[in-house]
């Protein structure tokens, strides 16, 4: 099967939630012996020459300029596509699509998140192929979730206007596809229940376990909890000031020896130059296994985001117990109590987090199960089984 996989950044290194769910897909759609070009928004952010996927892929590479520009976003204030849109459309990128389908003929074409959404149009002028849209996430919900706590006026009314921006764009083209993966069945219940009539699949993302051996050489300090996650992302940073205010310090007072421990690519300087007693930022760190298996507790106390959190599923696979809120385990089939643990408010939080010190031995099944559900459900050769399943009944 001959596949177009369109990127919103170039799927490469595979170390924060997007670029993984796109490499896990390339890879291992390579893997089940398809053939597959990735034609990527090379990003300043992410840019990578046009060898990083090596014999997986064939990768095209097309340079934009996506830096949040205040000038742009004003000018964008009188436009129907959203900025955070706009900022992946180019000329170069059409030319670039238009010359491939000229020249070549795909069975599908599969299109990764709303960044891309836009240029579905130019494709169906072009091909007949099918396209599929890959839904990571819907971003208008992002939005809402920032808006609602966010505390600042005149930022909250700011998110609110890019959430009823990216509602009408998302809801507008997630119509023009023949099929949408979705990421979590929520986001699918979601999608029809706005009236979307575009066949929806529950695809979920998934694990490379090969990436995440488990290593008896590596000794788990005790009295340590971690967050590991793109810290350059508004809702994880949302997500790590308000445990830092309204949970630490009372977890502090009961557990007065416990270490915080925060890594994530793209860490700030405001982060990195955090001085807190017993919190330790290491920013970027080149191996996420090798970091969740030294440290004892994941703690994921997001309160936007939304799709799936491959870091969750990621240490699930290393048989971590880990304290999430609901939105941060939102997607993912687990149970509370039994392969994860639940805290939304912050006194569950900082109840929950002294327990699991105080009483150890009884959250010891909780790992093991959670790495028995990722096996089972979330490793990316059964994902992606599920996926070319799709891709074949749109082909017949």
């Amino acid at each position: 099967m001959k596949v177009l996989q369109i990127c919103f950044r170039v799927p490469y290194p595979p170390e924060d939630g997007g670029a993984i769910a796109m490499y896990g897909i390339t890879r291992n759609l390579y893997l089940k012996g398809c053939d597959v070009t990735v034609l990527a928004v090379n990003t300043p952010k992410h840019f990578q020459s046009d060898h990083v996927l090596g014999k997986i892929a064939r990768l095209i590479p097309v340079y934009i300029d996506t830096t949040i520009s205040p000038i742009k976003a004003f000018k964008n204030l009188f436009k129907s596509v959203p900025y955070i849109v706009e900022r992946f459309i180019s000329n170069d990128f059409l030319d670039a699509l238009r010359k491939l389908l000229a020249e070549e003929t795909f069975d599908i074409i599969h299109f990764e998140g709303t960044f891309v959404a836009w240029y579905v149009d130019e494709v169906r002028s072009l091909t007949k192929t099918p396209v599929v849209l890959r839904s990571h996430n819907l971003e208008f919900m992002i939005w809402e979730r920032l808006a609602k706590n966010e505390k600042n006026l005149l930022k909250k009314i700011y998110f609110r206007k890019m959430a009823s921006e990216l509602k009408n764009f998302e809801l507008q083209y997630y119509q023009k596809f023949d099929a949408i993966a979705a990421i979590t069945p929520e986001d699918g219940f979601r999608l029809k229940s706005f009236g979307i009539t575009t066949p929806i699949e529950f695809i979920p993302a998934g694990v490379d376990l090969d990436r995440f051996p488990l290593r008896s050489d590596i000794q788990t300090q005790v009295n340590t909890c971690f967050m590991l996650g793109s810290l350059n992302w508004m809702p994880n940073q949302e997500a790590l000031f308000w445990f830092l205010e309204n949970v630490w310090p009372k977890v502090q007072q009961r557990l007065p020896e416990l270490e915080l421990h925060i890594a994530g690519s793209g860490t700030p300087d405001f982060i990195k130059n955090l001085k807190i007693r017993n919190v330790f930022v290491h920013g970027f760190v080149e191996n996420a296994s090798d970091f969740m298996q030294q440290y004892n507790l994941m703690l994921v106390p997001l309160l936007s985001g939304g799709g799936m959190r491959l870091k969750i599923i990621e240490g699930m696979s290393l048989n971590k117990c880990i304290l999430s809120s609901s939105v941060g385990a939102e997607g993912i089939d687990c149970t509370d109590g039994k392969n994860i643990v639940i805290c939304n408010s912050a006194s569950e939080w900082v109840d929950k987090l002294s327990d699991y010190f105080i009483n150890y031995t009884n959250y010891g099944t909780i790992g093991v199960n959670a790495g028995k559900l990722i096996r089972e459900k979330y490793a990316n050769p059964i994902v992606v089984d599920k996926l070319i399943e799709l891709y074949k009944s749109l082909k017949n």
